[in-house]
């Protein structure tokens, strides 16, 4: 039988829901359970394309080229596994998928109401995406974390608790349990920890008809006992079942705090569950990865130049990304915030000191990293740190957009053709060496992008990313952009030694740039950043951090091996040899 676990958030939204989901389901992974996971999102819009980064973070890509949410990357990460664009539920799909079957008549004359035709559907859907393989192996999941965005008591989740409330009788108490998160403010005038925003959160859950089995409580320092246990005596749960979540050094160290507090032990019996208790391969990697993040002495910093720096989440992947190749070369990295306009000559006439703040940053960093975008602000400013990062011989990474303005800033400044430019931003440029795409539809803004996996092949032996690759033929990655290099013009481009060393199947795509005679300037129309893994860093951002670090051309000439006190990682003798993962016995869940 499959295992249902659901994540609910009280008090504030934003709270961590989906990296405690992610936690959970790493460490009943790390059990030899196959987990998959599932996001809701209370909002009408049908996916996550159409949002401005600034209204819940980045939009991250699948495989199969579907929009999400950005808790659907953390699963990723987190799980290493492959999800599809119906993990991610919105009441937007769950609307639609209704109206269109009242429209074809499937509902034979009766009233459609949101109980039971929006519960039901909403519990089809779980109960049928559950069941997507989602590892490599194709086996059918055993346990699923749905995570309910949102706060309990917003009204545009109500038919989701009620869909749940009847959810746990339809698949019995043993396979449906109620992960509750809520938050212990500190009010720093008293320092005491508080838990009635807590108590009243559980209160109104309990209302709806779901009773918590473990009350998860996210709090700036450790839970103090008198506050556990009054927790326990209001919102009805044993004190074992109140488990703190304090902030931490680092995110990888969250599943180790569930697994101390004997979560998985919990959730085994609760679920009826044989789980073995012997001591768990796959966690000694989290550990290793979260005491490294804490000892780092080395320094390494990277200058994000974008437009949406003033909120973290916009670039989540792509910071996760230089995490994981800076832990994988042993460096902290140092994150410098640019926005892009504020290197302009505009902004040294409006305000000259944020001009000189922004360019200090950029001249300041170890390498340069130009994300992915959409629009024009902006933009004449990223071709300035481009133009900084080639002519200084500074590493640069150029993603997406970042990439499409590196041959901008080529074709202005080496070509000689002065109004290069994009025919996104500039439509009548006499020099279009950035087109529309023939996918493109420019009535519909929605899901028009050319999105998902897509094959790039490498055109030539001798180029660093190929190498960085591991020396592949060609590479899978993901995909989210409307424009494209004009492949009409790469000769001239060529010619002056820079160089689109990869291309799409049919060779009418430029796939990556890069410029001889430089220590380290990459461009990729696809997002390396969706497919990192704390484990198996990217290439694209390791070859960024290792050039930034100094380390590339020694990393090259062993053959793409860090040397021995980096590696914890799958590309190098790790101390948990991935055959000793594999001799773990999966055990199978009875079907009873």
């Amino acid at each position: 039988m499959m295992k249902y676990i659901l994540v609910t958030g009280g008090v504030i939204s934003g709270i961590g829901k989906g990296i405690i989901a992610s936690s959970v389901g790493t460490i009943l992974k790390s059990c030899g359970l196959h987990v998959t996971a599932i996001k809701i999102d209370p909002y009408i819009n049908i996916d996550a394309g159409t949002f401005s980064p600034y209204e819940h973070g980045e939009v991250f890509v699948l495989d199969d080229g579907g929009e999400v949410d950005l808790d659907l990357g953390n699963y990723e990460r987190f799980l290493d596994i492959r999800l599809t664009r119906d993990n991610n539920l919105t009441t937007g799909k769950i609307y639609q998928s209704v109206i269109n079957k009242e429209r074809r008549g499937d509902y034979l004359g009766k009233t459609v109401q949101v109980v039971p035709h929006i519960t039901d559907a909403i519990q089809e859907w779980v109960v049928k995406q559950a069941k997507v393989p989602v590892d490599d192996d194709d086996v059918e999941p055993q346990v699923c974390v749905i995570e309910l965005g949102g706060t309990v008591g917003d009204i545009e989740s109500m038919p989701f608790i009620e869909a749940f409330r009847q959810f746990q009788f339809k698949v019995k108490r043993e396979n449906f349990c109620n992960i509750h998160v809520s938050l212990i403010p500190q009010p720093s005038a008293t320092g005491e920890q508080k838990t009635k925003p807590t108590q009243n959160s559980v209160r109104e859950l309990r209302g709806l008809g779901l009773s918590p089995d473990l009350i998860m409580c996210r709090c700036s320092t450790a839970l103090e006992n008198s506050v556990k246990e009054k927790i326990s005596m209001f919102c009805h749960v044993e004190p074992e079942q109140v488990i703190c979540v304090h902030d931490v050094s680092s995110i990888y160290r969250v599943p180790l705090l569930l697994e101390n507090q004997g979560v998985v032990g919990y959730l085994s019996k609760r679920l009826n569950m044989p789980i073995e208790t012997r001591p768990r391969k796959m966690l000694t990697k989290w550990k290793e990865m979260s005491e490294r993040s804490d000892r780092l002495l080395e320094h390494c910093s990277i200058a994000l130049v974008g437009k949406y720096t003033k909120f973290s989440d916009s670039y989540a992947s792509v910071i996760k990304a230089l995490e994981h190749s800076a832990l994988a070369i042993s460096h902290k990295l140092e994150v410098k915030y640019i926005d892009s306009a504020y290197l302009e000559p505009s902004t040294l006439q409006e305000e000259p000191v944020k001009y000189h703040e922004a360019w200090q940053k950029l001249c300041s960093a170890d390498g340069i990293l130009v994300p992915g975008g959409f629009g024009v602000r902006g933009t004449e400013g990223k071709i300035h740190a481009i133009n900084w990062a080639r002519n200084q011989k500074k590493p640069f990474l150029g993603v997406c957009l970042g990439m499409q303005l590196a041959v901008c800033e080529f074709a202005r400044n080496t070509l000689g053709w002065t109004d290069a430019n994009s025919t996104e931003f500039d439509p009548e440029s006499k020099h279009p060496v950035v087109i529309d795409m023939p996918e493109h539809n420019p009535g519909q803004m929605g899901g028009t992008m050319r999105l998902g996996k897509r094959r790039t092949i490498f055109k030539t032996n001798n180029s660093v990313l190929r190498k960085l690759y591991g020396d592949a033929e060609y590479v899978d990655e993901r995909h989210r952009h409307r424009f494209e290099v004009n492949p009409e013009l790469k000769d001239h481009f060529e010619e002056k030694g820079f160089r689109f060393v990869g291309q799409d199947v049919e060779g009418e795509r430029m796939e990556v740039i890069e410029l001889d005679d430089h220590p380290y300037f990459v461009g990729v129309q696809y997002h390396p950043e969706f497919t990192s893994r704390p484990i198996k860093p990217s290439p694209p951002y390791l070859g960024l951090l290792l050039a930034a670090a100094g380390k590339l051309s020694s990393y090259l000439q062993k053959g793409c091996r860090l040397s021995p006190r980096d590696t914890y990682s799958d590309r190098s003798g790790s101390s948990t040899p991935d055959s000793e993962i594999s001799e773990l016995k999966l055990p199978s869940i009875s079907n009873e």
